[in-house]
């Protein structure tokens, strides 16, 4: 029996941050009734992150909405509301993703809801909370990457901003929400009160970056100053970043400079003597190292500094690493079957309870595939 057996999630969200909340919460046994708004549903059905369509429909979709049941209804129709509203009361949570003000005018803020249904869970993610300048502005993922300082992070020093390169600031906000969530469901255990669970992306971002705000703070608010190569954080001194080697390329952590100096086989390294010269002379330090590693392969650096216990990795791309046995022993790729019987590959849940993975064979649902059996079951009943 999974975790959250028995709870039920009704999620009105859409796009990548509160579904991929709601994505957690069902890998970790919830029950989640995502509803979509008719013909079109999630705007990520379409929503393409390549031209690789999964049965009809974006990949980006099957991936976040995997393990949902899909239940078709205008907001705005008075009567598909009000089985919305009959699901809400059954419910133990709500989730949704609408811009402040929306989610007001269509009738399912947190004081309507809960009158409904007083011990409810009500999760919402918002792009910049709800005040301020920003808090209409779009909530999308690169925009508030570029607004929270974080691009400036990324990359060499006269490359300008550089984004991450995935949806970080989306998934990031989807974890918190989902373990605000959690924490508000061990308090309803204890109280049988509801609670409002609110997540705002920048502040989530914001957070990601604890370690180098709280620097920059206690630092005299210096400016962020990457390195001028083989950057990899804008805040640790030599060697840390990634280096091209004759045949590839290799990450350094950390290490004594000269200590690396005597190992490699570079004899300008043992000049550095003082760990204050490691970040204040990074750039000298990185360019020697850079020269040296392209002298061999990745593998003859590697026989050198792992045995000495320098924090090092070869950098591999997607082809390399899922052939090797070090990915392959986590079995992290699941088959999925949708309801018309489409299977697909996809990433699984990356907790074990009890050293069991948690895998579910489901995947995405159809625009409203479960409505008519969600009347019968909860509505009609």
């Amino acid at each position: 029996m999974k975790p959250l057996e028995d709870i039920l999630i009704i999620d009105l969200s859409q796009f990548l941050s509160a579904p991929s909340a709601t994505l957690r919460l069902a890998d970790l046994g919830a029950r989640v009734i995502k509803v979509e708004r008719p013909e079109t549903g999630d705007i990520c059905r379409q929503l393409y992150v390549s031209n690789v369509i999964l049965n009809g429909e974006s990949s980006v979709f099957r991936a976040i909405n995997r393990n949902k049941e899909s239940f078709q209804a205008d907001l705005k129709n008075d009567v598909d509301k009000q089985r919305v509203l009959k699901l809400i009361e059954k419910a133990d949570v709500l989730v949704h993703n609408f811009r402040p003000g929306v989610i007001e005018r269509l009738g399912f803020d947190y004081e309507t809801i809960q009158k409904i249904n007083p011990s409810i869970i009500y999760g919402d993610i918002s792009g910049y909370g709800n005040e301020g300048p920003w808090k209409s502005k779009p909530g999308q993922d690169l925009l508030v990457q570029s607004l929270s300082g974080l691009t400036w992070l990324s990359g060499n020093a006269g490359n300008g901003p550089v984004p991450m390169g995935l949806a970080i600031v989306d998934i990031l906000s989807g974890s918190h929400l989902a373990q605000g969530i959690l924490a508000a469901l061990v308090k309803k255990a204890k109280t049988g009160k509801g609670t409002k669970v609110s997540v705002s992306m920048l502040e989530s971002i914001l957070d990601f970056q604890f370690e180098t705000i709280t620097t920059y703070y206690h630092d005299g608010g210096q400016p962020t100053e990457r390195t001028a190569s083989n950057n990899a954080h804008a805040y640790l001194g030599a060697p840390y970043g990634v280096y091209e080697t004759s045949n590839g390329y290799l990450a350094l952590a950390m290490g004594a400079i000269p200590f690396l100096g005597e190992l490699l086989g570079c004899d300008a390294l043992k000049n550095y003597l003082e760990v204050a010269s490691w970040f204040t002379q990074r750039d000298d330090i990185k360019n020697i190292l850079a020269t040296h590693l392209k002298t061999d392969t990745t593998e003859k650096w590697l026989s050198i500094l792992e045995p000495a216990d320098i924090w090092c990795a070869s950098v591999m791309d997607w082809d390399t690493l899922f052939d090797h046995d070090g990915f392959k022993v986590l079995d992290m790729i699941q088959n999925v079957t949708m309801g018309d019987g489409f299977e697909y590959e996809t990433t699984r849940c990356p907790i074990k309870i009890d050293g069991q993975l948690l895998k579910s064979s489901l995947g995405s649902p159809s625009l409203g595939e479960h409505t008519k059996a969600i009347i019968n079951e909860l509505i009609t009943n």
